[in-house]
């Protein structure tokens, strides 16, 4: 299995990006190419110890995090988000893994590999934790901050095609996320797709969730707007690392507690890998026609092997292929008339 690696992408690029690389492909049997600038990957790679097998894909131009998505990839195609995206378009490698401009790497995704039939937005789904041990999937988490009630059908779809392949069930409870369990609260869009996810075939929809119950285990997949999932995730990112520096600061200066504190660390640290966001690497984004990865702006080695990681069991368990066949049958039973504006101008 072949998964580009965009080297240039994510705030510790290189460096971190190639030794995650380097990492993957030692523990994974991944073959890793690296689509960079070619000298400052050399030097990366050379300082990671990696071997003569390295492969490097000469991309001389950088997308920056600040720069327009659609523009960029437009007037940047030799860029290492495009030439990567590219390869998977070509078929020169199975899967693509970035840490950079999230909005880029998507534009790019659907100039090249254009959406899947019957899908009329893309969405990032990520990884929550939750008290069961079992993890939750919430899509969208910034796709697509403006949703369409037949949007939120075709993620619960996807959602539900992803956490059969990847988190291994059978079933998966699907739920929607509002300000409350009744079918009758949320927002307008909300109250437009509850009864709309609760006709569609193929699909466990348990109804509306709270946030505060995602993390209690009531649910597999929750599905949202690009807005509220990206808000949701990004202060569950916070909330994890304010308690656990919390924690940190409380036993500070107290001999009583700095020896309670060791006592426990096992245990406490085992509860960290499982909050902590490198640990599920890099979200993918279900809806275009190929394995794409998007992975943390602030991606160090650990997350960017985990993001491989997470390529690697796409490719392996099909799950594009799985969402191209079931998505279509389903999907068009609850498209209206009209037709979406496109993502992206």
């Amino acid at each position: 299995m072949k998964i580009a690696l965009d080297a240039m992408g994510g705030d510790f690029a290189p460096d971190q990006v190639v030794a995650g690389g380097v990492q993957a492909h030692r523990e994974l049997g991944v073959e890793v190419i690296f689509v960079g600038v070619k000298d400052k990957v050399d030097s990366a790679l050379a300082a990671s110890g990696a071997g003569k097998w390295a492969q490097i894909e000469d991309a001389p131009e950088v997308i920056a995090m600040d720069e327009h998505p659609a523009q960029a990839v437009r007037t940047k195609k030799n860029s290492s988000i495009v030439r990567a995206c590219t390869m998977v378009e070509d078929g020169r490698v199975n899967g693509f893994v970035s840490a950079g401009n999230s909005g880029a790497v998507m534009a790019a995704a659907l100039f090249g590999l254009h959406r899947i039939p019957g899908i009329d937005r893309p969405a990032i789904g990520s990884i929550i934790p939750t008290a069961t041990g079992q993890n939750c999937f919430l899509l969208d988490v910034g796709a697509n901050t403006d949703a369409k009630p037949e949007h939120l059908v075709q993620y619960a779809l996807m959602g539900s095609i992803y956490a059969e392949k990847l988190l291994g069930l059978k079933t998966p409870r699907v739920a929607l996320l509002s300000n409350g369990e009744e079918a009758g609260k949320g927002n307008q869009l909300v109250q437009s797709s509850e009864p709309l996810l609760r006709a569609l075939n193929g699909v466990n929809f348990i109804g509306n969730i709270e946030g505060k119950d995602i993390f209690k285990g009531k649910a597999d997949v929750v599905v949202t707007d690009g807005f509220s999932g990206n808000i949701l995730i990004k202060t569950a990112e916070g909330a994890a690392e304010f308690v656990f520096q919390s924690m940190r600061d409380a036993v500070k200066g107290d001999p009583l507690a700095t020896l309670g504190g060791a006592l426990i660390r096992p245990k406490l640290q085992a509860v960290r890998r499982r909050a902590d966001w490198r640990e599920f690497g890099g979200a993918l984004l279900l809806g275009v026609n190929g394995v794409v990865v998007i992975a943390h702006g602030r991606s160090d080695a650990r997350a960017t092997y985990n993001a491989v990681r997470v390529a690697r069991d796409a490719v392996d368990r099909q799950v594009v292929a799985t969402i191209t066949a079931a998505v279509p049958s389903a999907a068009d039973r609850h498209r209206p008339e009209h037709k979406s504006a496109p993502l992206v101008t």
